[in-house]
């Protein structure tokens, strides 16, 4: 399961802390758009996680199915269809402009893995059923968990949309600033 631990020093630790938001209408500009893309890191590694996770229990149902019904096709075989349903690349769906790469994705499916560690998921075939239930409850259980922080970094994520928003309406933001800024790559003087 996801823990939040306060004072900790991970991301998700730093953007579901209570005082992340606290100020953030005295905030420059520059210092709420830091906040966002943080958050926003966060929420698109949480998503990298989710199929990552989603990935594996279909995986498993997929299997569970196929002892109830009595197919023959095996679950390699069925593979690619199953795992076309949760390709693995750049989160999508969020509906936000941002699309950032993963910034942990070794270290999330080495968390998968050790999820569930006495299932072989390369061998699905020779778990007894109870294994299998076993696997998709702990996988479940797990993508709950990681559900739910995402759509609290979602939160997080609107709530300083909203503000960068709010200073563009009431003129306190203007879009020529931020062009110029993205034109110019860090220490390079606008010309």
């Amino acid at each position: 399961m996801i823990e939040v631990r306060p004072g900790g020093r991970r991301r998700i630790d730093r953007v579901l802390a209570p005082d992340y938001l606290t100020g953030v209408r005295d905030r420059s500009l520059a210092e709420v758009r830091e906040l966002r893309d943080e958050a926003a890191q966060e929420e698109t590694d949480l998503s990298y996680l989710r199929r990552l996770l989603h990935a594996r229990i279909d995986i498993v149902v997929a299997e569970q199915r196929r002892r109830t019904e009595g197919g023959s096709a095996s679950v390699v075989e069925q593979l690619a269809l199953i795992l076309s349903r949760n390709a693995i690349g750049p989160a999508t769906g969020s509906g936000r402009y941002q699309n950032p790469e993963p910034s942990r994705a070794e270290s999330h499916r080495r968390h998968v893995e050790a999820l569930v560690s006495d299932v072989d998921l390369s061998d699905v075939t020779s778990l007894p059923d109870e294994k299998l239930a076993e696997a998709a409850e702990g996988y479940s259980a797990e993508e709950e968990s990681v559900s739910l922080r995402r759509r609290q970094v979602q939160t997080v994520v609107d709530t300083l949309n909203e503000e960068i928003a709010r200073r563009y309406r009431e003129g306190r933001a203007s879009v020529d600033e931020l062009l110029a800024r993205e034109r110019h790559t860090p220490g390079q003087e606008p010309g």
